[in-house]
């Protein structure tokens, strides 16, 4: 791609000190994600991809090398710093959801934009739009203990998307949800993906990581393998294998 790389990390490395044993969680990690790009992380316990996802999401700081995120180095930036880079440029969804539950959808969603300082009518008319794009636009006034799993996860969607981020960091977003359920949520990710975003997915499940169009593995704390899915990018350029058959 000729666009810049959204992620760039330069042999990252994450080490954890437990006592006198020393945990190297991630090995010198060389990974690049360019512009709606739609990945999925894939490993098994312990590979480290928690670890990269925390890192990527700018929840935690490397011990060793470089973290561009949307071209800002971000690998030796404070708390405070990254908290703001993590309400700018990324959108998180959790297998959780993590909503508020005495707040309506429509104040879950407009949460990230309290923190970035915008104005009551301004936030609510973004976290409406928001909640229209993923279908909710008549739950807007709802509880999270009023609406089913599946709506829960577009809620917290929708409060991902509201920031307008450089990147959505989704989080076994479908662990959660039954099979049905889970169709619908990876449809939603599709079509964001369709409309340009730049999506990541933190996944153990085949099947959810299928949906995606490049898949990295993980194992003991270095990529193991980085290809294309090249089902899904050859139904693409050919629309017509797409097509349901007669």
């Amino acid at each position: 791609m000729e666009n810049e790389a959204i992620i760039k990390v330069n042999q990252l490395r994450k080490t954890y000190h437990m006592g006198s044993q020393t945990v190297n969680a991630l090995q010198s990690v060389d990974l690049s994600i360019h512009k709606n790009e739609y990945v999925a992380l894939m490993g098994p316990s312990g590979s480290g991809k928690s670890t990269l996802m925390n890192l990527l999401g700018c929840l935690d700081t490397p011990s060793d090398g470089e973290y561009f995120l949307d071209q800002i180095n971000v690998s030796t930036m404070e708390d405070e710093e990254l908290a703001e880079i993590r309400n700018k440029k990324i959108g998180f969804i959790f297998q959780t959801f993590n909503l508020l539950p005495r707040m309506t959808s429509l104040n879950n969603v407009a949460l990230p934009l309290v923190y970035a300082g915008m104005g009551k009518k301004e936030r609510e008319e973004k976290a409406r739009a928001a909640l229209e794009a993923v279908g909710l636009g008549d739950r807007v006034d709802h509880r999270p203990n009023e609406l089913s799993g599946g709506q829960r996860q577009r809620v917290a969607i929708a409060r991902a998307l509201v920031n307008d981020p450089a990147i959505l960091l989704a989080d076994e977003p479908t662990g959660n949800l039954d099979t049905r359920t889970s169709i619908e949520i990876m449809a939603i990710f599709e079509e964001l993906h369709r409309k340009g975003n730049t999506i990541v997915i933190v996944t153990h499940e085949p099947d959810i990581s299928e949906h995606c169009h490049r898949i990295i593995r993980l194992r003991d704390g270095l990529v193991e393998t980085d290809e294309i899915n090249k089902e899904v990018v050859s139904a693409l350029a050919n629309p017509i294998l797409l097509e349901p058959l007669e």
